[in-house]
């Protein structure tokens, strides 16, 4: 069974997230990469800070969900405004074969990386030969 593309597949469109502020809602940009002991889970989210940003599992269920402040600033007038600013939130169906007590995350430069660690069972082994 491949996990990575199970993942992809059985994303939910709708965040089981309520909100309790007015503005734009982005759906993060996510590449989802299966290595042999674990999943990554890299999400852009532009203006965030680690103190803004919460992930959580629960029940089978992968969140990640930003705060973004608003840009403006007192004094200032946008001329052009293209880049569009807003929270960001995305939902994730996860497989059993996720390790949820060693979930892992870090923030980088607007990219946050989610460390979803296989159980010992879901991984790869090598079973040795034995001669009679």
């Amino acid at each position: 069974m491949n996990t990575c593309a199970e993942m992809q597949k059985s994303e939910t469109h709708q965040p089981t997230v309520e909100r309790v502020r007015s503005g734009q809602v982005y759906r993060p940009l996510v590449d989802i990469v299966e290595r042999k002991d674990e999943l990554l889970v890299i999400a852009d989210v532009p203006g965030a800070t680690p103190d803004s940003i919460e992930v959580n599992f629960e029940r089978g269920e992968l969140t990640l969900c930003a705060v973004v402040p608003p840009r403006e600033r007192e004094g200032q007038r946008a001329l052009l405004t293209e880049y569009g600013v807003g929270d960001f939130c995305r939902t994730f169906s996860v497989s059993e074969e996720i390790d949820a007590a060693k979930i892992t995350a870090s923030y980088v430069h607007g990219v946050l990386t989610l460390h979803l660690p296989k159980k010992d069972s879901a991984k790869p082994r090598k079973i040795a030969v034995k001669s009679a």
